[in-house]
């Protein structure tokens, strides 16, 4: 495993060492159009091709990826947020508990690695889903999707895909998603450009529920937390 580690390394370290290492703000936070393919899915070509790959793959090993998600432009996560917020306000959450509940797993419109284009949530589709597929549970102690997780460990690297938010001791940020994969070789020059944005500039025309309580402080913070909270093989 260690050495497959090095070669993903080195392999990711030669494919972006001479490509664009800044990227247009808009493509950043989800609200320039990209060029993106693919038929249930909508990721970067290169990103695309690499799937395609692993998707074959798994294949042999009776095992159907099947995308959930993955590019959600700025309006569809602003429009999930908002969804998220107001059903929560009803519930009677305040502000800050509203907040803190959404981004246990969902981000910030403006800060979801789903606008690049490199990002896929994935399950078997081979197996008849019930109810919501992408919970941790499905992924361990004999769910359904228990046989896929383990493949994903033992071969996704091969692809240049990487689970962004592993179940890691002291790791911040949003919850484990065992379905969460990055395409790495693009993602990671993505994110060193995104950590040199100022968050509350970038984001200043958010239309967004509870936008009020999104101050500089609680940005930033949530930079260091959520935005930086990944996979160390993802830096």
């Amino acid at each position: 495993m260690i050495k497959s580690f090095c070669t993903l390394l080195l392999l990711i370290f030669l494919s972006y060492s001479n490509a664009q290492s800044t990227f247009d703000q808009d493509q950043l936070i989800g609200k320039k159009e990209a060029t993106l393919i693919g038929d249930s899915y909508s990721l970067l070509p290169e990103a695309a091709k690499a799937f395609e790959k692993m998707k074959e793959a798994a294949l042999q090993d009776q095992i159907n990826i099947k995308v959930i998600s993955s590019f959600r432009s700025y309006e569809r996560q602003r429009s999930i947020w908002n969804r998220k917020y107001r059903k929560n306000k009803k519930e009677g959450l305040s502000p800050n508990e509203n907040i803190n509940t959404i981004i246990e797993y969902s981000t910030i419109p403006g800060t979801s690695r789903h606008h690049w284009g490199t990002e896929i949530d994935i399950v078997d589709g081979s197996i008849e889903p019930k109810g919501d597929v992408l919970l941790t549970e499905k992924f361990h102690h004999g769910g359904p999707y228990e046989k896929l997780r383990r493949w994903l460990e033992e071969n996704a690297e091969r692809f240049g895909f990487i689970c962004a938010y592993p179940d890691l001791e002291n790791r911040k940020g949003f919850y484990y998603e065992p379905w969460h994969y990055s395409y790495a070789p693009i993602s990671i020059p993505l994110y060193r450009s995104y950590l040199k944005l100022d968050l509350k500039k970038a984001l200043s025309d958010m239309d967004l529920e509870g936008s009020d309580y999104l101050d500089t402080d609680f940005l930033e913070g949530y930079r260091e937390s959520h935005v930086k909270g990944i996979n160390p093989l993802l830096k």
